[in-house]
């Protein structure tokens, strides 16, 4: 029995096989928007602004 994801695309379920060329999408379609969306900057990592002196953080936290 194989596993069966759901396209990040469009949201088909497609089996996950080694018959499947475009998993975890469903078809070559899907995999093109989705590397196109990437491309477009459309997905982003938020980024953590961690304080410059890490110790500095640590002391105020303590304060409070």
């Amino acid at each position: 029995m194989s596993t069966v994801v759901d396209c990040p695309t469009c949201g088909k379920k497609v089996a996950w096989t080694i018959e499947n060329t475009y998993r975890p999408f469903c078809s070559e379609r899907c995999k093109k928007i989705d590397l196109g969306a990437w491309a477009e900057e459309k997905y982003t990592i938020p980024a953590v602004n961690l304080p410059e002196d890490p110790d500095e953080d640590l002391s105020q936290s303590n304060l409070q």
